[in-house]
């Protein structure tokens, strides 16, 4: 693990080679925190990096929400998304259950545009199908919400994975 007080020392390029796959191959948001050291504790990095999505434009939000994986995908996904899947027991799925995950991820984005997005830690392959069966009625605007709801917690979890103090 790496300290709060070594990131804040990091070069731009540095720093972004250590925490610019946070956000789901988005280093943008990274490159763009970065301006804001230093960082006072982990969590005012975090906040840093959410606030820089939340003044994100609408077709960078977008860009952002279809940098994420299918959940349950059989697809090659970026460390961070393999590792949260393989905790949820996403990796390990049956047939049918491959089929059910297919075929909500082909629903969600015909409907919405871009990839069913949830925080899976603590969660199970029952939970998430039941989550992504609950949030399809949703509108537009929710899943708006909801998804970069899910990316900061997600992202939270990850930078309190890769940093103390």
């Amino acid at each position: 693990m790496t300290t709060m007080n070594e990131m804040n020392e990091l070069d731009r390029q540095a720093f972004v080679a250590e925490l610019g796959e946070i956000f789901e191959h988005s280093p943008w948001i990274t490159n763009a925190a970065w301006e804001q050291r230093p960082f006072a504790s982990v969590e005012a990095l975090h906040e840093a990096m959410a606030n820089v999505v939340r003044e994100a434009s609408k077709d960078q939000l977008i860009e952002l929400f279809r940098a994420h994986p299918d959940l349950g995908t059989r697809l090659a996904v970026a460390p961070y998304s393999a590792k949260e899947q393989q905790g949820a027991g996403l990796n390990q799925l049956t047939s049918e259950e491959y089929e059910a995950f297919s075929e909500m991820n082909r629903k969600y984005v015909e409907q919405f545009g871009f990839p069913f997005i949830l925080a899976v830690r603590g969660k199970t392959k029952e939970d998430i199908l039941a989550a992504m069966e609950s949030r399809i009625l949703n509108s537009l605007q929710e899943e708006t919400t909801q998804a970069l709801s899910e990316i900061e917690k997600i992202t939270k979890f990850r930078i309190q994975d890769l940093i103390t103090g």
